[in-house]
């Protein structure tokens, strides 16, 4: 998954970037809020973290302004606006959930399972596409059984994979959960990837759809 850090606080971004890097995800960090409306726009991020208290757009503006244009991406506000009229004025806006500073690191990544699990209409931390199981909240996966070892990328592709199987996913799609903003990533990275999965699940875990992408098999071998 990749997310949308939208923090001016140094070391709070710097700690929820190693923290949620640990778990496997993605994260492209932005400081001001002009920066999140362009990043927003993208349409690249699978979710967003919002500060409310930015310099050059304050969070508010750049949600509804968001939500103007369109923008379904999942938001979730972090803010020290702990008064009940600014819970509301952040959902109103278009929030999909509200988190007040401080928090502790693991409710962030909890509330990060739950919206995503709401956004992809699945009601349980596990997903299961044949004898591929995957935990959400341990960041473990299991292949007949058995306990599989997977790099953070590894699994980001993996979890993109099953949280859509039966349907072809755009390598698009792929690339942008899995390097979000990396422009230095080369055109054969995804590719070197999906080859290693591969390695790991089977030649037929994973089809190749030419011109398309990539899909997962609801049955896979």
């Amino acid at each position: 998954m990749h997310i949308l850090l939208v923090e001016d606080d140094p070391q709070l971004g710097a700690a929820i970037q190693r923290a949620l890097e640990r778990l496997a995800y993605t994260v492209t960090w932005l400081r001001d809020g002009q920066s999140a409306i362009a990043g927003l726009a993208d349409g690249s991020a699978d979710l967003v973290l919002l500060d409310l208290g930015l310099p050059r757009r304050d969070g508010l503006e750049v949600l509804r302004e968001a939500r103007r244009q369109k923008v379904a991406t999942p938001v979730i506000v972090m803010t020290a606006r702990d008064s009940v009229e600014a819970r509301v004025s952040g959902l109103d806006a278009g929030a999909d959930d509200y988190l007040v500073k401080p928090f502790h690191l693991d409710e962030l990544a909890a509330r990060i399972r739950s919206v995503s699990r709401r956004h992809h209409g699945v009601a349980a931390n596990r997903l299961e596409v044949g004898t591929i199981s995957m935990d959400l909240g341990s960041a473990e996966v299991s292949y007949r059984g058995e306990r599989l070892d997977l790099t953070r990328r590894e699994f980001a592709l993996l979890q993109a994979l099953m949280e859509r199987a039966g349907h072809i996913v755009r390598r698009e799609t792929l690339e942008n959960s899995i390097y979000g903003f990396d422009n230095a990533v080369g055109r054969g990275a995804l590719e070197v990837l999906m080859h290693s999965l591969r390695r790991k699940l089977g030649a037929d875990a994973v089809q190749t759809v030419r011109g398309f992408g990539y899909m997962m098999p609801r049955e896979p071998a």
